[in-house]
């Protein structure tokens, strides 16, 4: 993705510049009970974006992630959406997958911190109201980049953590 949104941005900065397609129409373009999707400019089976979203329900129920780092992308490359379109149609259905999990989460495993939730909503909500601001200021190319560099943080960072010796190693020893 990363170096796709680079090519993107690189292309873009070229006089005269056009913007090809960001996907090509493979076999999952070809399946039934096509639907024409307005506002994102597709017309796909149905079967493709509810298939990715059962995905993305199963990794929130099972992880706790809200499935976007997983959602975003398959939206832009799989199902091919417009990435300006993408950003607010996966935090919509986020509301909901994640809503249903918390309240699932809560009742059965009474393993929600209310006050932290809370304290952790608040800057949440005062955080996305500059992301939004910010957002609408970037291009699709350059939402893409951010977003794979997101990713390849989080993913050097899990990898330097699985190397290095913590400095604080925890034993167990049986008590006598």
């Amino acid at each position: 993705m990363l170096i796709e949104s680079a090519r993107a941005i690189l292309r873009a900065r070229q006089a005269g510049a056009k913007r090809g397609k960001l996907h090509q129409h493979n076999f999952l373009h070809g399946l039934p009970f096509k639907m024409r999707f307005r506002k994102s400019k597709l017309y796909i089976s149905a079967l493709l974006p509810f298939t990715l979203a059962a995905f993305v329900g199963i990794l929130s129920a099972i992880m706790g992630v809200g499935g976007g780092f997983i959602l975003v992308p398959a939206m832009i490359y799989i199902l091919g959406m417009p990435t300006s379109v993408v950003v607010g149609t996966s935090l919509f259905q986020i509301i909901f997958v994640t809503a249903n999990v918390t309240i699932l989460q809560s009742v059965q495993t009474q393993t929600v911190d209310f006050l932290l939730a809370g304290l952790l909503l608040f800057g949440a909500v005062i955080g996305a109201q500059f992301g939004s601001r910010f957002g609408a200021l970037l291009k699709g190319e350059q939402l893409r980049g951010l977003l794979a560099l997101m990713v390849l943080a989080v993913s050097l960072k899990l990898a330097f953590d699985l190397i290095v010796t913590p400095s604080d190693l925890f034993t167990v020893e049986i008590l006598k």
